[in-house]
């Protein structure tokens, strides 16, 4: 039998969890602190993260999801969220959510003080990225835990060829 006490992450266990530093490849000014609750919790179909973004930087960069759905809830901090083409200032207790396909958004940290949130959502095998800004897509694989960058001029429709009629 597993031990209960897992499936409980108190105030403290969460402080003191490592916190991995990521950045997004296509955004130089991504800079965000990652605490993984699901993944110490053992959830293996929901990511639930914390995350922080220091003065000055920004989450990942403007996209939209299309297979899997993702909220933010603020804990701490302002900050300003990007969504679709309207920006909002952000502070503790607020939501947002973003169902697919395609909702875009973004959130930095211009203020003076951290900017402390929740981020959760789906997990799925296979996960594409929309980045509009910068007319790129991006296809991730959670199993290889890799991500691949494609410009949309060199994406083509795939149109089979008709190798038989009926």
């Amino acid at each position: 039998m597993s031990d209960p006490k897992q499936y409980l992450l108190r105030a403290d266990d969460i402080q003191n969890l490592p916190e991995v530093r990521i950045g997004h490849p296509l955004n130089p000014q991504s800079d965000i602190g990652i605490k993984r609750l699901s993944e110490v919790a053992g959830l293996q179909r929901l990511a639930l993260r914390q995350g922080r973004i220091s003065p000055g930087k920004e989450s990942f960069i403007y996209h939209a999801h299309q297979s899997e759905e993702e909220f933010l809830y603020i804990l701490s901090g302002r900050g300003i969220a990007e969504i679709q083409d309207a920006e909002y200032e952000v502070g503790p207790g607020d939501f947002m959510g973003f169902p697919t396909p395609g909702v875009g958004h973004h959130l930095r940290n211009p203020f003076d003080e951290d900017l402390v949130y929740l981020m959760g959502g789906e997990r799925r095998d296979i996960e594409i990225g929309e980045f509009p800004k910068i007319n790129k897509w991006g296809i991730y694989s959670s199993q290889r835990q890799e991500a691949f960058f494609l410009d949309q001029a060199a994406l083509q429709p795939f149109v089979p060829r008709i190798l038989k009629e009926p």
